[in-house]
C-alpha cells in the first residue's frame, strides 16, 4: 500500500473512532441506519415477594360419628364451627347401659345433651356397673347450661389423658370461641357418686357412714345418690383432666361444680386435676375417702376447696389461685354448722404441699380459710396469701377433744407459712381471735404468720418461701409422699403442673399449656 493510501486510512479510523467517542453509552451511530439505533440496559425485574406464612390449619370436621362399644351409634348433632376450625359433633346418649369407650378422633368432640348417666345407681352393693372409658386428647362438651355427667354408684368412669393430651370437659361457648377469662356457670359438671362412708343422711334415722346411709348430689332436680360403707370403693380414674367454666345453681345453696364427689372411695384414683373457672366451688367433695394429687383449682367463684358430711381423705400438691373478677370466697370452707355436726365419720380434713393464693379482699366468709362443724384439721408444709384474714374458726368445738365422736382435737398445721391481713386470726361462734392464733403459733411445727411472699409466676417458691423449714408429711399421715419444701412447687425446676393444664389471666402455666379460651 502507497503512502497516500495509509495516510487516507488512518484519517478515517481517526475519524470513526471520534464518532464513536461522541455516542452516548446507549447509543451507535452505524452506516446506512439513516439515524441513531438506541439499545437500553434493562434491569433485572426485582424477585416476587415471597408469599405470606400461612396461618394455623384450621380443623376440618370428621365424615360421622363412631359406633362405639356396645352402642348403636351416637346422635350426629350436626357440626360445630369456632376459631380452630369445624367439628363434628356427637351427642352421648343420656344413659350409658353397657360399658363404652369415647375414642379420639380428628375434627370431633362429643356433648351432653343435658344430664348423662354412666350406669344405674345400683345402690351401696348392687354389684358391678360398667364403665365408660374417654381416650386421651377427647373434647367433651355441655350442649346446654345444665348438662352434666354423673358417674352413679357401682359404675366407673376410666378418664386418663396425658401430659400432653389431657382430656378437656368444658362448654359449647368454648368451642365455638365465645368463652373469655371471665366466663363461667356455662354447663353443670361432673359428679362421681360411690359407696364410702358419709354423714347427714337422706334416710331419717339411717346410722351415718353405714350402708343404709347415703345423700343426694346438690344441684342435681332427679335423684344421684352417693355413699354406703364401702371404704376403698372405686368409682375408676380421673387423670390428666380439665374442667372448664362449670356450675350452675339449681335453687338456693343447691349448686353443682367443676368436679362433686358424693361417698366416693379410696380407691378411685384422682390426679393431675384441673378445675377453671367454676361458678361455685372449684370441687367440693361430700364425704368418701377418696385421696387427690396433683390439684390445680383456678378462677373459682366460690370457695377454691369444700369438704363436707365427714370427708376422710388425702390431699397433696394442691396449686390454687383466684381470679380477680366476680365474687371469690375462700380458699378452703371445711364443713358446716348443723345439727348433724356431731355424726360419724368426722370431716377430717389432710392437705400437703400447697400454695393458695387469695385475692379477694371483700370474701364473704370474711378470711381465706373458714373452718367450723367441729371439723378436725391437718395441715402441712403449705403456703397462703391473702389481703384479708387468714384463719377463721366457728365455734368452741373446733379446739376440743372427744374421742367418742372422733374428734382428735384442736387443728393441727406443720410448717404453714401464711401472708395475712392485718388480722391474721379471727374467731366467731364462742372462740377469741388469740384462741384462734394459738392453734396455729404453736412452738416447734415452723409455722409463720408474717411471711413476706416472693413467689415468681403467682405460684412458684421464691426464697422467703424456700427458707421455710418444711416438715416429712409421711410422719404427719403415711399416705403422704415425702418432701423436703413448702409449697406446691419447690423451685422453677418443678414443672408437674405444665402441659396439661390451660392459661388464663389468673394463672398461667408456661407455653407447654395452652390458652383456657380456645380448644386444641
Amino acid at each position: 500500500m502507497n503512502s497516500v493510501s495509509k495516510h487516507r486510512n488512518l484519517l478515517f479510523l481517526a475519524a470513526s473512532v471520534a464518532v464513536l467517542s461522541a455516542c452516548g453509552a446507549e447509543e451507535i451511530v452505524s452506516p446506512g441506519t439513516g439515524g441513531d439505533i438506541n439499545i437500553t440496559n434493562n434491569t433485572p425485574a426485582p424477585p416476587p415477594p415471597p408469599p405470606p406464612p400461612a396461618g394455623p390449619t384450621l380443623v376440618t370436621p370428621a365424615g360421622g360419628c363412631p359406633t362405639i362399644d356396645n352402642l348403636v351409634g351416637l346422635r350426629d348433632a350436626g357440626t360445630v364451627t369456632g376459631p380452630t376450625g369445624e367439628y363434628r359433633n356427637c351427642e352421648l346418649p343420656s344413659r350409658f347401659t353397657k360399658s363404652s369407650r369415647l375414642p379420639k378422633i380428628d375434627g370431633l368432640v362429643y356433648s351432653l345433651g343435658g344430664r348423662v348417666d354412666v350406669g344405674e345407681d345400683l345402690g351401696p352393693s348392687g354389684g358391678s356397673g360398667v364403665t365408660l372409658t374417654i381416650d386421651p386428647g377427647v373434647v367433651v362438651f355441655g350442649a346446654t347450661g345444665v348438662s352434666w355427667l354423673a358417674v352413679n354408684r357401682g359404675n366407673k368412669i376410666n378418664a386418663t389423658g396425658t401430659a400432653t393430651a389431657p382430656i378437656i370437659f368444658t362448654s359449647r361457648d368454648n368451642v365455638l370461641g365465645l368463652a373469655s377469662d371471665e366466663s363461667q356457670g356455662q354447663w353443670g359438671g361432673i359428679v362421681l357418686l360411690g359407696r364410702a362412708p358419709l354423714t347427714d343422711c337422706v334416710v331419717p334415722n339411717a346410722a351415718p357412714g353405714s350402708a343404709d346411709c347415703f345423700r343426694d348430689t346438690e344441684g342435681a332436680a332427679e335423684p344421684a345418690y352417693g355413699g354406703g360403707a364401702t371404704a376403698n370403693d372405686n368409682s375408676g380414674t380421673m387423670k390428666y383432666v380439665q374442667i372448664r367454666y362449670s356450675g350452675y345453681v339449681l335453687s338456693g345453696n343447691n349448686e353443682l361444680q367443676a368436679l362433686t364427689t358424693v361417698g366416693v372411695g379410696s380407691g378411685t384414683t384422682l390426679e393431675y386435676i384441673q378445675s377453671h373457672n367454676s361458678s361455685d366451688d372449684g370441687v367440693e367433695f361430700f364425704g368418701g375417702t377418696q385421696n387427690v394429687k396433683y390439684m390445680v383449682v383456678t378462677g373459682a367463684d366460690d370457695d377454691t376447696v369444700d369438704l363436707d358430711t365427714g370427708y376422710r381423705g388425702l390431699i397433696q400438691y394442691l396449686i390454687g389461685v383466684q381470679k380477680t373478677a366476680g365474687n371469690p370466697d375462700s380458699m378452703i370452707e371445711l364443713d358446716s354448722t348443723n345439727s348433724n355436726e356431731n355424726q360419724t365419720p368426722r370431716t377430717y380434713m389432710r392437705i400437703a404441699n400447697f400454695t393458695m393464693v387469695h385475692k379477694n379482699a371483700a370474701a364473704g366468709n370474711s378470711s381465706a380459710w373458714r373452718y367450723r362443724g367441729g371439723a378436725d384439721v391437718s395441715l402441712v408444709n403449705g403456703v397462703l396469701t391473702t389481703p384479708i384474714s387468714c384463719l377463721r374458726l366457728d365455734g368452741a368445738n373446733m379446739i376440743t377433744t372427744d374421742e367418742a365422736i372422733q374428734k382428735v382435737g384442736a387443728p393441727e398445721f406443720r410448717s404453714v407459712a401464711m401472708q395475712c391481713g392485718t388480722r391474721p386470726f379471727r374467731g366467731s361462734n364462742g372462740l377469741t381471735d388469740d384462741q384462734v392464733a394459738a392453734t396455729f403459733n404453736v412452738e416447734g411445727r415452723n409455722n409463720t404468720a408474717t411471711l413476706t411472699a416472693t413467689l415468681s409466676n403467682v405460684f412458684v417458691n421464691g426464697a422467703n418461701e424456700a427458707a421455710v423449714t418444711a416438715t416429712d408429711p409421711a410422719t404427719v399421715n403415711e399416705g403422704f409422699e415425702t418432701t423436703d419444701y413448702v409449697g406446691a412447687v419447690k423451685d422453677a425446676n418443678d414443672t408437674w403442673y405444665a402441659g396439661w393444664t390451660c392459661n388464663s389471666v389468673t394463672a398461667n402455666f408456661g407455653s407447654t399449656s395452652k390458652a383456657c379460651t380456645t380448644i386444641p
